[in-house]
């Protein structure tokens, strides 16, 4: 369908909505290197303008990528939820977002409606949306989850410890998890990216944050970031596993490219159930996204990368996360350029993930190539955090020596959480106070050395291959 929108005496045409979602979207790098980004600001201006006036219906008859060719297209349109969108079926894009910012999308509102929202209804909204409106939208939208811990309650806010080594060195990880223990991380779940990713070596690391978590009593889940495939195998070998990670994208072509479809992580969800070690929940999937991954994989269709970044969260939302992350700046200055780009890309993907209800979180990040810098890294720290972010990740000295890429701190984590008044989650909030490692009174740190014990448990682990 072809959309046409007359400015003055200039009358402005845009071949399919794929098309003019493309030129609505705020300028950044990964769109001009696919060649969809708006010609000019004026095309971007006029673009956004006549996408507020198209119908939300119109995301259900025109899809963006076709339905006989991506698996992804036929889960967002076979699973929509027509009850839950007879509410705001009626209103074009732009009413969407003045009914969003309205006193009537109450929280308990907005989630009656989310399974009605496409991921193209939400990332269309986003694109006409300033970034207080974002960030003003996302904070009504609360999604709680829990395995091991409550995550996502409002006034909360969570991290991920991740205790990445670049040899998988036990007494490395060890150390990093002590360490962000000691600052108050590691509720989201202490998760480990292997620097070697097979099965074996899988199975030790998550050994490893096992005995430290069952020594302990420490109320937080474990994760080892290898592939959901390594991860089956893992659950069949009799592994100790809590999570099962994987990377999403939002085309069939990319998780292809990935290595797996949807039946894949149906297979996984299944079997991470089976182990019942969850104690106050069940949700067991960790996803992770990331905008750009479709235009790499070269299958993007032609879209922009937000909203194929948008479309992996129908992915997620099938499967009941327990956490979600954009780890936004990790691809590269390719696909987000500066801290601008990374900013507004950080807040458009925890909106549109509220939105459609998953527990989003951030990985506040950029890489060294990029024109970015830590101080840009706590502007969006701290706009992710007055949004309601469910949790954010915490890194020793904010470097990831493994990846060789910049994210946030433990240090970081306190800071955002004393700033707002934040907390972690309850079940983990009370943990660090029986451990003295929080005041009652203050939730301060208050730890400063090592544990005997702890330190005791750690010698008896083995090392982990390759290590003497």
């Amino acid at each position: 369908m072809t959309y046409k929108y007359m400015l003055g005496d200039q009358t402005w045409t845009f071949s399919s909505l794929a098309e003019l979602m493309a030129r609505a979207t705020p300028a950044r790098s990964g769109d001009r290197l696919a060649g969809v980004i708006a010609r000019s600001a004026e095309e971007r201006a006029v673009a956004q303008m006549a996408l507020a006036e198209v119908p939300l219906k119109q995301f259900l008859s025109e899809a963006l990528v076709p339905y006989e060719d991506d698996e992804v297209t036929r889960l967002i349109m076979d699973e929509h939820d027509a009850a839950a969108f007879s509410a705001i079926s009626h209103l074009t894009v732009g009413d969407f977002r003045n009914w969003l910012l309205s006193d009537m999308a109450t929280p308990e509102v907005l989630a009656g409606v989310r399974a009605g929202i496409t991921p193209e209804m939400a990332a269309a909204v986003s694109k006409i949306m300033r970034n207080q409106d974002l960030i003003m939208v996302a904070k009504k939208c609360h999604v709680v989850t829990a395995f091991r811990n409550t995550i996502g309650l409002p006034g909360h806010l969570s991290t991920r410890l991740q205790p990445n080594h670049p040899t998988d060195d036990v007494n490395g990880i060890a150390a990093s998890i002590l360490d962000g223990l000691l600052y108050g991380n590691g509720d989201a779940v202490i998760g480990i990216n292997p620097a070697t990713d097979n099965v074996a070596q899988a199975i030790k690391l998550m050994q490893l944050m096992d005995e430290v978590i069952t020594q302990y009593e420490i109320p937080t889940q474990s994760c080892v970031l290898t592939h959901v495939t390594n991860t089956i195998e893992c659950i069949e070998a009799g592994a100790p596993v809590d999570l099962v990670f994987q990377s999403i994208g939002g085309t069939e072509g990319t998780n292809s490219s990935f290595g797996f479809n949807i039946a894949t992580l149906a297979e996984a969800q299944e079997a991470a159930l089976s182990l019942k070690r969850g104690t106050v929940g069940n949700n067991v999937m960790y996803f992770e996204t990331g905008q750009g991954s479709a235009l790499s994989a070269n299958a993007h269709h032609g879209l922009d990368q937000q909203t194929c970044e948008v479309r992996a969260y129908a992915v997620a939302r099938k499967f009941s996360p327990l956490l979600v992350n954009t780890v936004v700046g990790f691809i590269g200055p390719e696909y987000l350029f500066d801290g601008k780009e990374i900013v507004r890309a950080g807040l458009e993907d925890h909106f549109c993930g509220k939105l459609l209800g998953l527990p989003m979180g951030c990985d506040v990040c950029y890489t060294n190539h990029a024109e970015a810098d830590q101080n840009d890294m706590d502007n969006l720290l701290t706009l992710l955090g007055v949004a309601g972010c469910n949790f954010i990740m915490g890194i020793p000295g904010s470097d990831d020596i493994m990846l060789n890429y910049q994210t946030t701190s433990f240090h970081d984590a306190l800071y955002i959480r004393r700033v707002l008044g934040s907390q972690p989650a309850p079940e983990f909030r009370d943990w660090l106070t029986r451990m003295q490692i929080m005041s009652d009174a203050e939730r301060a740190v208050l730890a400063d050395r090592l544990p005997e014990a702890f330190a005791r448990s750690l010698k008896s682990l083995p090392p982990a291959s390759g290590q003497h």
